[in-house]
């Protein structure tokens, strides 16, 4: 195998692949920094919306993609605020975040957060706009 392209595998091996929504304000707002600064730095970090065709390459539909951030690191799906933890550890920028949100004192509550107040509201606000959209 040429080295160009044994480079191209392992890097696509050890690339983190986030699937969030693109249509969506506050999504596209801190998912497009990040992409931004690991563009800027060249990260392996794959982002995906998915409203484009890469949702196809989840195993999730869409539904299920827009209610809160995935993340596959390592061959591992994670999502919630465990997607945002991987997704900061793959950043020099906000490792500490990570370190920070893992704490045992901390990781409960603003899971809790994310998932029954953050992410039920983003959720919503997805819905509202489709709605909107098919009028």
């Amino acid at each position: 195998m040429p080295s160009n392209e044994l480079a191209y595998v392992q890097r696509m091996t050890k690339e983190t692949r986030i699937l969030y929504n693109a249509e969506c304000p506050v999504c596209s707002f801190e998912i497009d920094r990040y992409a931004a600064y690991s563009g800027k730095r060249n990260l392996p970090l794959r982002f995906d919306d998915l409203n484009s065709a890469a949702l196809g390459d989840w195993d999730i539909s869409a539904d299920q993609a827009a209610r809160r951030l995935h993340v596959l690191h390592e061959g591992k799906l994670t999502s919630g605020l465990d997607a945002f933890i991987v997704l900061w550890q793959q950043m020099p920028r906000t490792k500490g975040l990570a370190w920070l949100a893992s704490l045992p004192v901390i990781r409960p509550v603003a899971s809790a957060v994310y998932d029954h107040i953050l992410a039920p509201i983003i959720y919503q606000w997805h819905l509202r706009r489709q709605a909107k959209a098919q009028v």
